[in-house]
């Protein structure tokens, strides 16, 4: 076991820096000058543009730019947006309780239906539940999750008006100072009536979108378990004896 995990270590290592070359390859082959792109500036004087050109350290031969760019990475320095002019990584942090509570939520939707699904299929192997549960979970694995987005948005948001099409919460009805970041608890804390479940109300679309790619593979990966189960000699006798 460790040598696998050293093994896919290594592995790991080559493929991470091939990919900052690669990255950093791309964002030099970009058409325009980075300087106008990141100022929002047109017809800069050559004064002014040599010295942001120092600045950002774009004078430098083109190995020390690449050295500086792999330092910083591995330093935790992914530079600064350029919509926000604040750090990458504190824009990364301030957006990540989001995307972990989506994800949290989403894997607890797919691991609730998927392996009670699996299992009912197993146990009615060639049936009609087990044969559309198959076709459920090979469109489901098969779909591309941006048009099943756009389809659940089409018919619950719009059409339906069951769920809202984007946010996390109702700003109009409630708002709160953010804690922790992950909207569920932070909704708790306000103490607001009905913040909750508008948060819920508000995760629920995302949610199914997010989760029905690993609700078909659980679906399938568990009724696989169970057939193999079910086809043990144990389980076999325990069926002769009557139980």
């Amino acid at each position: 076991m460790f040598r696998f995990l050293l093994k896919r270590l290594l592995l790991t290592l080559p493929t991470f820096f091939a990919l900052m070359f690669v990255t950093f390859i791309m964002i030099r082959l970009v058409p325009g000058d980075p300087i106008e792109v990141r100022r929002g500036e047109r017809g800069i004087s050559p004064e002014r543009l040599a010295e942001l050109r120092h600045e950002m350290g774009l004078d430098q031969p083109i190995w020390k730019q690449f050295f500086d760019y792999v330092w910083g990475i591995l330093h935790g320095d992914f530079g600064t947006s350029i919509i926000s002019k604040t750090p990458i990584l504190h824009e990364f942090f301030t957006l990540f309780p989001a995307t972990l509570e989506l994800s949290i939520c989403a894997m607890i939707f797919a691991v609730g239906l998927g392996v009670p699904a699996g299992v009912i299929a197993a146990s009615r192997r060639g049936g009609i539940y087990d044969q559309g549960l198959m076709f459920t979970a090979l469109a489901g694995y098969s779909m591309p999750i941006f048009w099943w987005g756009l389809i659940l948005i089409l018919v619950m948001s719009n059409t339906l008006g069951l769920t809202p099409v984007s946010g996390r919460v109702d700003l109009i009805k409630y708002y709160y100072e953010p804690v922790t970041g992950f909207m569920l608890i932070d909704s708790l804390l306000s103490g607001q009536k009905g913040a909750f479940w508008d948060a819920v109300h508000h995760l629920i679309l995302p949610t199914i979108v997010l989760g029905t790619v690993p609700l078909a593979v659980i679906a399938r990966m568990t009724r696989s378990s169970m057939l193999e189960v079910l086809e043990e000699d144990y389980v076999r006798t325990a069926r002769a004896k009557g139980l």
